[in-house]
């Protein structure tokens, strides 16, 4: 299993996951449950509306959380990449699943909703017992 694969298993697997940005100086964390890989590559699903977008759009870094019991946890930062590129499966997926959330688009092309990847990503799967152990992209 490569890295990509590696993490979206792992956001996949919990309910939820937490993604956090930046507003100047101010940290926000809000969660996220959509990933998916589409060329190599992980995407992730939000809307042009919301201000994950705007404060991605002014400070690309970000880094992700999630916890699954029994396996320790997960941390993986880069840049978000806003360019969408997401295909076909990739877009249905992400609409399905964000109206699946309660959330309202008019199908898989709304402009509202868009896709963004990862560049220069950094990942470990991490250990109550301190241990860090790096994931190879």
């Amino acid at each position: 299993m490569n890295g990509n694969e590696t993490i979206v298993d792992y956001l996949t697997s919990v309910p939820a996951w937490y993604l956090a940005t930046c507003d100047g100086d101010q940290p926000h964390v809000r969660p996220f449950s959509f990933a998916a890989i589409q060329d190599d590559r992980i995407w992730f699903c939000t809307a042009t509306t919301k201000d994950v977008y705007r404060e991605l759009k002014a400070n690309p870094k970000f880094e992700l959380s999630a916890w699954k019991p029994g396996s320790g946890w997960v941390i993986m930062r880069g840049q978000a990449d806003l360019e969408d590129r997401a295909n076909n499966e990739v877009r249905r997926a992400g609409f399905e699943h964000m109206t699946g959330l309660g959330e309202s688009y008019d199908g898989p092309e709304d402009e509202t909703l868009t896709f963004f990847t990862v560049t220069n990503p950094e990942a470990w799967v991490c250990d109550i017992d301190g241990s860090w152990n790096p994931v190879e992209f």
